[in-house]
């Protein structure tokens, strides 16, 4: 007997597109909440963002300003971004809603923690750029500057290179949870994947060089961790989906 969604209430196509309207507003909103409580904060929120590379920086220099309206517009983008991400977790919870009733119970049974860690994993992708990765890049960066060089970086430009990283590394963090989706839905098993691994440590480091900036630092603490993750996520997918379930799903493909 086949299993059914727990759900089996049939809405029109006009009701589905209700009702996401009204998960997307709600998403939103609780985007525009946050951003309001925090613009009153936005330059406090840029000169922290800023602080690892001003520790870095040699004495006297500072950053500069190049486009006449960055110094308002730069930390506003900071603090639309921070919203966003804070916002991540009632974005999630939106879109789980809209999709939950049309899922089966063992689906929903292994996708709540996978949700709720992909957030957490995103959150420690970032601060690991931030604590650990920006110390070690601005450093390496600031004492390979040519004599005579003075170091000001713009501070619109250091905004789209520090949200490259935390972009890099969030999604990184994520390996743990793409491997146990990739098995869990039949498409491979632990074992295979595992037999993939010096594969999967080349691939590693090309994206690190894809995905960071061009120095060797930044792309070995994205590979490293990626690989680790990916080791993570073998052990996760054993734990948490047994191999005579995957062979029926791959048989049942």
């Amino acid at each position: 007997m086949s299993e059914i969604p727990e759900e089996d209430h049939e809405l029109s196509f006009l009701e589905h597109l209700v009702e996401l309207r009204s998960r997307l507003l709600k998403a939103c909103m609780s985007v525009f909440i946050v951003l309001l409580a925090l613009l009153p904060f936005s330059r406090h929120l840029y000169e922290t963002l800023a602080s690892p590379l001003m520790a870095q920086m040699p004495e006297g220099t500072s950053m500069i300003a190049i486009d006449v309206a960055s110094p308002f517009l730069t930390p506003f983008k900071l603090t639309l971004l921070i919203s966003i991400m804070i916002s991540v977790p009632v974005v999630l919870y939106q879109l789980w809603a809209f999709v939950a009733p049309a899922l089966f119970k063992r689906e929903k049974k292994l996708a709540r923690p996978l949700l709720l860690s992909s957030v957490f994993l995103f959150y420690a992708g970032c601060a690991f750029a931030y604590f650990v990765v920006f110390p070690l890049v601005f450093g390496f960066l600031t004492r390979v500057a040519p004599e005579g060089v003075a170091v000001m970086t713009d501070i619109s430009k250091y905004l789209d290179f520090v949200m490259t990283l935390f972009l890099a590394f969030g999604i990184t963090f994520e390996v743990p949870i793409a491997t146990i989706i990739l098995v869990a839905s039949g498409v491979t098993t632990a074992d295979k994947l595992a037999s993939w691994r010096p594969y999967i440590v080349v691939g590693a480091f090309a994206l690190g060089m894809v995905l960071t900036p061009p120095d060797v630092i930044s792309q070995t603490l994205l590979a490293l961790p990626m690989w680790l993750l990916f080791e993570i996520g073998i052990v996760f997918a054993r734990i948490l989906v047994p191999e005579k379930e995957t062979e029926t799903d791959q048989a049942t493909n």
